[in-house]
């Protein structure tokens, strides 16, 4: 027994502790025992073994711009700060040269990436977005392009007339490097009813990312988390992503996304705490053994919360 478990009370938290410091892996059950009965500290220690295991004392970080062709979007989600419906006056929609123009600001920028997503337009297909990024690579072709949640992919694929291979296989030639992990929201199928009842299933979200990493395109995953979802359902989901890496090993990073309140239908749930934020990482981090990175994603969550996720298990 090592000094981190002779202080350790419960022992059911003993016998976890005692698994994850000898590399061994935890299950459903165990993790949400974490959620339920670690305090802070703890969850830091375990974090933070698992952290150095994976990146040492490293901390990754790129140097990227976003763009966001549209917020138009047929989806109406629940949580949504950003969907405008077509013909509203706060509504946009960039045409290409809009968007080139966006990446020539970057000229002279030590930029690596550019981030692109946005609403799911109406009429926009594969063509659409593959022009688009065959036009930002041979521009810089340098740029890594990471574009295009599932959701966004889902449409555009379906539009189009494709098969998921078909489609992915297209967007890979244009020039697209890898996706980003939006749109997974919570894959609990109950809660997915409440929020995001016209979005793409999980199964879909997954299938589209189990493709896309068939094909040599790596992804990010994600969770939107303190919302109506309750740590069962964290768990549900991050055992499903996983699963998936097991299969494809196709996952960069996982990003937990906290729920922001402002100007959306759910604002009356208000936010949970920078605890349940801290709390987030560390069991996010602990689980998911077989991804290589925790990003916090310190747009959403500020920079002081960002610092000192890098103490319950984040790196990126």
């Amino acid at each position: 027994m090592n000094i981190l478990e002779k202080h350790i009370e419960d022992p059911r938290l003993k016998e976890i502790a005692a698994k994850i410091t000898s590399g061994g892996r935890i299950n459903m059950d165990e993790g949400l025992v974490l959620y339920t009965g670690a305090d802070l500290s703890l969850l830091a220690m375990l974090s933070g073994i698992v952290r150095r295991r994976q990146n040492r004392n490293y901390v990754f970080f790129n140097k990227n711009f976003h763009i966001e062709p549209t917020n138009k979007c047929i989806h109406n989600c629940r949580f949504c700060s950003y969907h405008k419906p077509e013909g509203d006056p706060e509504s946009w929609e960039y045409t290409h040269d809009d968007m080139l123009a966006i990446v020539r600001k970057f000229d002279d920028k030590e930029v690596t990436e550019v981030h692109i997503v946005g609403g799911v337009h109406p009429s926009y297909d594969i063509q659409y977005y593959g022009e688009l990024v065959q036009k930002i690579k041979h521009y810089r072709p340098g740029l890594h392009i990471k574009a295009f949640s599932a959701i966004e992919l889902d449409y555009m694929i379906t539009k189009s007339g494709v098969t998921i291979s078909e489609g992915l296989g297209e967007l890979k030639k244009y020039g697209l490097d890898s996706i980003p992990g939006g749109g997974a929201e919570i894959f609990d199928s109950e809660i997915r009813k409440k929020i995001c009842a016209e979005k793409a299933s999980a199964e879909r979200w997954l299938e589209i990312h189990e493709t896309a990493h068939n094909l040599g395109i790596p992804s990010n995953a994600t969770m939107l988390y303190g919302h109506l979802e309750n740590y069962a359902h964290r768990i549900d989901h991050l055992a499903r992503l996983r699963e998936l890496q097991d299969k494809t090993g196709g996952f960069n990073a996982f990003i937990p996304l906290k729920f922001k309140k402002a100007n959306n239908s759910m604002s009356w749930l208000g936010e949970v705490s920078m605890t349940e934020d801290l709390k987030n990482y560390a069991v996010s981090r602990i689980f998911l053994d077989n991804i290589p990175h925790i990003k916090a994603y310190w747009p959403m969550i500020g920079r002081e919360v960002a610092q000192m996720s890098l103490l319950f298990g984040a790196d990126d």
